[in-house]
């Protein structure tokens, strides 16, 4: 990372980071350019091991892909406020981030119960008793995270 002052070392903090966030970016690799798609996410931490869930329609150029190649980046970033420096006319923006790469796997239908709700703690503080008649209609997947790193700049004003 080229600004190590910026860097987020401690697990915990890009955990914090993404608890923070509330879309993931997802790249996929579709030849000769990446597939990014903004998705609504989960959060789970296994062994020391961030797993990230998703969900969507049950068919779609991303599941085509994933087919194919089941490695993936992803991005999140959230804390955005831009500060202006009047007397300099400088402005910077300040933020949060992490990115990373792993691998996705698809949920059987026996744990997609248990992986929704893992989906529904990111946006509901309660527990959230979401409607299972659509679980049918709905493919979830995750992906197991094998590398990550953290940036934040923080602003004083």
């Amino acid at each position: 990372m080229r600004r190590s002052d910026r860097e987020v070392t401690e697990f915990e903090d890009m955990i914090a980071i993404i608890k923070a966030c509330d879309v993931c970016r997802l790249a996929l690799n579709n030849g000769e350019y990446p597939y990014i798609l903004p998705l609504n996410f989960g959060l789970a931490v296994v062994d020391n091991r961030i797993e990230l869930y998703f969900h969507g329609a049950l068919e779609g150029t991303k599941y085509d892909l994933m087919e194919k190649d089941n490695r993936a980046s992803f991005e999140m970033d959230c804390s955005h406020k831009l500060v202006t420096q009047e007397d300099t006319g400088n402005c910077t923006m300040a933020y949060k981030s992490v990115i990373g790469q792993g691998y996705i796997e698809m949920i059987p239908e026996e744990e997609k119960y248990n992986a929704l709700c893992i989906l529904m703690k990111q946006y509901h503080k309660e527990e959230f008793a979401f409607n299972k008649a659509v679980m049918p209609q709905t493919k979830v997947f995750k992906l197991v995270v094998e590398h990550v790193t953290g940036k934040e700049r923080v602003v004083k004003e």
